[in-house]
């Protein structure tokens, strides 16, 4: 459940109207290859010259992340005026065309905002994968058939014990089911009965 995400801070203050939630289309875990699908998915339309980009763009992470978020804007006819990255732990700032970061005291109101700024970004993006993870680990096989909402499964559940035995129950027995129209029982009959 790979999730990136994009937030935005106008004038110091977070903007929530343009955050955004990227679904990682990739199956394997590539932070590089992540970055890189995000940032060009998020700035395709900027390079394109649809919209603009903002004054600076920060990626969480080193020197490997920032190149990973430069290699997906190269291509686009436009570029931005400013890509930095914020490294974990020792909280240096990667510079686009810098060889060495810049270290900021602890308390410089630059880094604590781009400390902010991180730190909302993960917020954002944690809050999305724990809402995805427990959908798909809460996913029943009943959420599969057209017409069973969350009352419905209820009873199938509270009158069967579990999804399993409801696709083993015969149709009269399912319209025993308060709810469960026998055009209801007969669809979810058929519908673990196709199957296989």
């Amino acid at each position: 459940e790979t999730v990136g995400s994009k937030v935005c801070f106008l004038d110091g203050r977070p903007f929530k109207n343009e955050y955004r939630r990227y679904r990682i289309r990739r199956a394997e875990n590539d932070d590089y290859a992540s970055i890189r699908e995000v940032v060009s998915r998020r700035y395709r339309e900027a390079g394109e010259g649809h919209e603009l980009f903002p004054d600076v763009i920060l990626i969480d992470g080193g020197l490997g992340q920032l190149h990973a978020a430069l290699e997906a804007l190269e291509g686009m006819p436009h570029t931005p005026p400013m890509v930095i990255s914020l490294a974990k732990k020792e909280e240096l700032i990667y510079i686009q065309e810098r060889a060495e970061p810049v270290r900021l005291a602890r308390n410089n109101l630059g880094l604590k905002l781009c400390q902010s700024i991180r730190d909302e970004a993960h917020r954002f993006a944690i809050g999305t994968h724990r809402a995805k993870r427990a959908k798909a680990l809460g996913a029943s096989p009943l959420d599969e058939i057209d017409g069973i909402g969350p009352r419905r499964r209820r009873a199938l559940m509270k009158h069967f014990g579990s999804a399993k035995a409801v696709s083993r129950a015969g149709v009269e027995d399912l319209k025993s089911v308060d709810g469960i129209s026998a055009e209801m029982a007969q669809r979810i009959y058929d519908h673990f009965h196709e199957r296989r």
